[in-house]
């Protein structure tokens, strides 16, 4: 079927035409993607800077990092053409890295480069790769992981693949008198004083963006967990929800967006928790992801005008729907997981698909209009089985290869007829649910496997090390 497309064009991530105050942008000119080894030189020199740290995605999905006082411009720009060596036994433990041949090399992308907003010391920030010892890109790392299947996505389909997660957190303090306003289930999109958390969303929000990475807004959440005891600590639960990038850029962005959360909260003498599930009974913390495949620089429309789906969206919808189980290992890892899937609230139970549907594992959401009829953002398709334990990078690289999947269904038209929710018998049939436990979840990777290696996105052996993980 022909596909429909927007209107307007992708942006170029972070290609912003303002100044931030305290983003690189005020000493650097010109658009991140032109940006030069030379451009971080000056502004390092330019602003004040002292230090730079070199950022990466360890193994357990974590951000790390590898810090630098030049003593000249050349060891500077040493730092920032080359990167340096290390451990990757260490950072990459569990898959395979021998110690006695463990030397890898963090390469930095200039484009990503932002200034610390937390550093005591004024420090430039660039984000890194990684090498194996043959220059080559380190197998075992999830940012390679990522762009191989960012690369497959696009030969195997003809469409880059963007998303956007919407990042849930709770926010922790110690009660005191003031705090006499939250309640349970009564916290979206509330406004100070009934929400105490608001000024370091709005805060966060702000720092992302001079860091450069692109947002479209932030809320107060449904959930809030009073305390036990006089002087306990009280819990409500927010939400940032980031703006459509290349996988790579999403997937890095979550993770930033969850090392600004935290520092602030640190620095407040809040707690910030990302856990799928704080407490039974209450709502837990999602990570869903937005999808949209772009072709040509223009996003697809999901449907057509006469409200058809289109291929792409198609592909990917019956992908999600046959792997969502075993994408639960880089998704839902933890016990929490299961409580917040069988707790049901706003979390899916089957594996199905629908319009506008939050109980659905893929939903279609609205898209907002102007009054002449011009969409506001590109519509995607959303996928709202992950939670805040997922490691976003592998999880967005199983997303990509499910596409491709779904793109070699033989019938995708009626696989999505047996999946979608207005079909009674694929929302009620128990064999249709996702999986509940860790075992379940190993049997469906274990299914899967050879589309998740499929193209040597996923090493074998990083799958099968999962694989006895989870199964204990």
């Amino acid at each position: 079927m022909p596909e429909n497309y927007l209107t307007s064009e992708a942006p170029s991530v972070n290609d912003s035409p303002f100044v931030h105050e305290n983003g690189l942008d005020r000493w650097i000119d010109k658009p991140r993607s032109e940006w030069t080894a030379d451009d971080l030189v000056a502004a390092f020199r330019d602003g004040g800077i002292r230090a730079v740290s070199l950022m990466h995605v360890g193994g357990d999905g974590w951000l790390k990092t590898l810090d630098f006082v030049p003593g000249s411009v050349d060891h500077l720009r040493n730092i920032i053409e080359g990167g340096e060596r290390a451990d990757g036994s260490q950072l990459f433990a569990g898959a395979g890295i021998p110690s006695g041949a463990s030397d890898i090399v963090l390469r930095p992308r200039v484009s990503s480069a932002f200034r610390d907003p937390f550093a005591d010391v004024p420090t430039l920030v660039v984000m890194c790769g990684h090498r194996g010892r043959d220059g080559t890109p380190l197998p075992e790392s999830p940012d390679t992981i990522l762009r191989r299947a960012q690369k497959r996505v696009r030969a195997a389909t003809g469409a880059e693949l963007w998303a956007l997660g919407e990042v849930e957190y709770f926010l922790g303090k110690r009660s005191d008198e003031h705090d006499i306003y939250g309640a349970d289930d009564r916290g979206y999109h509330a406004s100070s004083p009934f929400v105490f958390g608001e000024k370091l969303r709005r805060r966060a929000l702000s720092i992302l963006v001079d860091l450069g990475v692109s947002v479209k807004y932030g809320h107060s959440e449904v959930g809030y967990i009073e305390a036990v005891q006089a002087e306990g600590m009280i819990w409500e639960q927010h939400e940032i929800e980031l703006a459509l990038m290349p996988l790579p850029d999403a997937a890095d962005a979550v993770l930033l967006t969850q090392w600004v959360l935290r520092n602030l909260a640190h620095e407040q003498g809040m707690q910030c928790n990302t856990d799928p599930m704080m407490q039974k009974g209450h709502a837990g913390n999602g990570l869903h992801f937005h999808l949209s495949p772009v072709i040509d620089g223009r996003h697809l429309e999901v449907r057509d005008a006469d409200g058809n789906l289109g291929e792409h969206a198609s592909w990917l919808i019956a992908g999600l729907v046959q792997l969502g189980g075993s994408l639960m290992a880089f998704g839902n890892r933890v016990d929490g997981s299961f409580a917040r899937l069988v707790q049901g609230r706003e979390a899916p139970k089957s594996i199905v698909w629908g319009d506008y549907d939050r109980s659905a594992l893929v939903r279609l959401p609205v898209v907002a209009t102007t009054e002449d009829g011009r969409p506001v953002a590109p519509p995607t398709v959303e996928f709202r089985l992950p939670d805040g334990s997922a490691l976003p990078h592998l999880l967005l690289a199983g997303v990509s290869q499910a596409m491709v999947t779904g793109k070699r269904t033989a019938d995708v038209a009626a696989l999505l007829e047996q999946t979608s929710a207005r079909n009674p018998s694929a929302v009620s049939e128990m064999t249709n649910r996702v999986p509940w436990n860790s075992i379940e979840v190993a049997d469906a990777l274990s299914t899967h496997r050879e589309a998740l290696e499929d193209g040597g996105v996923f090493p074998a052996t990083l799958i099968e090390r999962l694989i006895e993980h989870i199964r204990g």
